[in-house]
């Protein structure tokens, strides 16, 4: 059984005793405290109640069947028919009481059968009700800020970064407006989770990448699992070849087409210290040192003249300091800082 089988056979437990006789104010702390260890818990509850409401309690998918016998599973996940239950003429005896601590019997027979139908009737109860799930998500220049979508999946935005997030019954689909996100995707083979960016689309099922938007390119790291970076139709509308990023990849897609590098994942991470409040250099030139700290800080780093550009920095700094890196330079490096208030320049000493 998989972690997600065993996270939809847990909600499907919790749901079904909850909603017996006898329910205490300790099971459902209990159960709050089982809620809240991971959105993927409160994800699952949630998609099995939807389900759970709109099959009548389950009794209606069981109904003219023999006793102790479990509905068949009749929507698969992509499948386009209709797999609603016919209810017409169904009707529900009274319900009655049984007593302090009794139990619905055979409720874990009806749990079992809750989660064979939880991506059948889930998604017929959420996604046909709704249509799909849509979100806009924002971060503003120096905000770090880190969403749990709605499949359960979480996105950590970068500075000044836009997302537009649709997740229907067959794609989870994101759109990198600007910036940079770090994506930790939820496990869900049915739904690939795809990111579309600067005429690229990155596609996964369950794992931890980024994607950056740059003018005329966007890079791609992959710090765990594997994804697939394509790219659109050329002008001739011949489809463009495909690369499959495993982790420690880091790859680059421009004009000229994509350069992929394979380094340790260790090494991979680095680029993504921004997350930690980091920026990390090795051998990198000053313009593109100071066009990073850019990204974080609204008091801009400017360079005065090309030879200043051209030197070349390493170390690992804070992006909300740009004030201690340019005295680390005026220390080490023929640099002179003329500071204003919005801006920094720096000027060849």
């Amino acid at each position: 059984m998989t972690d997600s089988r065993q996270i939809e056979q847990q909600a499907a437990d919790w749901l079904v005793r909850r909603d017996a006789d006898g329910w205490t104010a300790r099971e459902q702390t209990t159960l709050d405290g089982w809620l809240g260890e991971s959105p993927r818990h409160k994800v699952a509850f949630l998609r099995l109640q939807s389900a759970w409401a709109e099959t009548g309690r389950l009794q209606a998918l069981a109904a003219g069947l023999p006793a102790g016998t479990l509905p068949p599973r009749r929507l698969s996940a992509d499948s386009t028919a209709d797999a609603r239950p016919d209810l017409r003429g169904i009707t529900f005896a009274p319900r009655h009481g049984a007593g302090h601590g009794a139990r619905i019997p055979g409720w874990r027979n009806i749990a079992a059968a809750l989660t064979l139908v939880a991506a059948g009737s889930a998604a017929w109860g959420g996604w046909q009700i709704s249509g799909r799930e849509q979100a806009q998500y924002a971060s503003t220049v120096g905000q770090i800020q880190t969403v749990t979508l709605p499949d359960g999946s979480t996105a950590t935005l970068s500075s000044d970064s836009r997302l537009d997030v649709r997740i229907s019954r067959g794609e989870r689909h994101i759109v990198l407006l600007q910036g940079e996100a770090f994506f930790d995707v939820a496990h869900d083979t049915r739904r690939p989770f795809v990111v579309e960016t600067g005429g690229r689309r990155v596609a996964a099922v369950g794992t931890r990448f980024s994607v950056r938007r740059d003018p005329g390119a966007v890079r791609v790291v992959v710090t765990e699992g594997k994804v697939r970076l394509e790219s659109q139709a050329g002008a001739d509308g011949r489809a463009q070849p495909v690369s499959l990023l495993p982790a420690g990849s880091v790859a680059t897609a421009g004009r000229n087409g994509v350069l992929v590098r394979s380094v340790p994942v260790a090494d991979a991470e680095r680029y993504l210290e921004w997350r930690d409040g980091f920026l990390t250099f090795d051998d990198t030139l000053l313009a593109e040192a100071a066009s990073e700290f850019n990204r974080f800080n609204t008091r801009k780093l400017e360079l005065a003249d090309a030879t200043v550009a051209t030197l070349r920095v390493g170390g690992n700094f804070r992006w909300s300091n740009a004030e201690g890196f340019a005295r680390l330079l005026e220390q080490g490096f023929p640099v002179r800082a003329e500071r204003h208030e919005d801006r920094i320049v720096l000027h060849t000493r």
